[in-house]
C-alpha cells in the first residue's frame, strides 16, 4: 500500500509508481494505491517525470503487506517559514532601505530552488508509513 503524504507541494505533482521498471501506477492526490506483487524483491521508484526517487527494494520476509509513504523534502512547516521570512525581510528591506534585508528575502527561494532542481533525487522520498 503506497500513500501520499498530505503536503502542499506534493499536491501539485502527478506522481506515478514504477514497479521493476515496467509496471506503472498513477498515485491519486487523495488516497492510496494498493499494488499486488507476485515477484519477490521488487524495485519501487516514484516519479513525477522530472524527479525520481532512489529505487527501494521490498523484501518479503515475514509480512505480506507493506505500507509505504511518499514524502517531499520541503514539508509544510519549512515552506510556511520560508514564505514568512521572505515577506518579513522583504518588507523590512523595502521600508528601511537596508540592502542586506532585501538579499535575505531571496534566501528561501534559493534554498527551495536548490532542493527542486539540484537535489532532484532527494526532493521526493519513499519511507515506511507509520
Amino acid at each position: 500500500m503506497i500513500t501520499r503524504q498530505s503536503n502542499l507541494l506534493l499536491n501539485f505533482l502527478r506522481l506515478r509508481v514504477i514497479i521493476n521498471g515496467n509496471k506503472i501506477y498513477q498515485l491519486d492526490k487523495k488516497g492510496s494505491v494498493a499494488i499486488g506483487l507476485t515477484e519477490n524483491n521488487p524495485s519501487i521508484v516514484v516519479t513525477d517525470g522530472f524527479h525520481y526517487t532512489r529505487p527501494v527494494e521490498v523484501r518479503y520476509k515475514h509480512m505480506n503487506i507493506y505500507h509505504l509513504q511518499i514524502v517531499c523534502a520541503i514539508n509544510d512547516d519549512q515552506f510556511l517559514a520560508g514564505v514568512i521570512i521572505m515577506v518579513l525581510s522583504g518588507a523590512v528591506g523595502m521600508i528601511s532601505g537596508i540592502f542586506l534585508m532585501k538579499i535575505v528575502a531571496f534566501l528561501p527561494i534559493f534554498y527551495f530552488l536548490y532542493l527542486y532542481y539540484i537535489n532532484r533525487k532527494e526532493f521526493i522520498r519513499i519511507k515506511p508509513a507509520g
